[in-house]
């Protein structure tokens, strides 16, 4: 009696595990197909916002150097002009910067926000990006 009651539980307790191995998985159901596509959808959108986002931050940050060249002219202190000249330049390189960053994702498109959502263009002059 106590071999059958053993058996018995064995194979309660074994057949969900050996129904879960034949059971056909299926990861990619009817609906996977949509959700993707309002996933990339959604990640285009956030991409759109960042670069508009980027570019109105280096508009600003190019007035305000704008501003601080035409300040310059004013100084007459030799030191006090040194030090703006050189704030002056370490912006102008750093907007440049930005500018270029912000012209090389732009050239990627969404590719740039997320795995899987297509290879990325190639970037201007056939160099890979850095």
């Amino acid at each position: 009696m106590k071999v059958k009651g053993s058996l018995l539980i064995m194979v309660f307790a074994l057949t969900p595990v050996l129904c879960a191995q034949s059971a056909p998985s299926q990861p990619h159901g009817p609906g996977h197909s949509q959700m993707r596509s309002e996933r990339q959808q959604q990640m285009m959108e956030i991409h759109k916002e960042d670069m508009a986002a980027m570019k109105a931050d280096v508009d600003k940050m190019k007035a305000s150097l704008a501003q601080m060249k035409a300040n310059l002219l004013t100084i007459r202190e030799r030191n006090e002009m040194d030090r703006w000249r050189n704030n002056i330049d370490m912006w102008d390189a750093m907007i440049d910067h930005m500018d270029r960053m912000q012209k090389r994702i732009e050239s990627m498109g969404p590719s740039m926000t997320g795995p899987g959502m297509g290879a990325p263009a190639a970037a201007p002059g056939g160099k890979k990006p850095e």
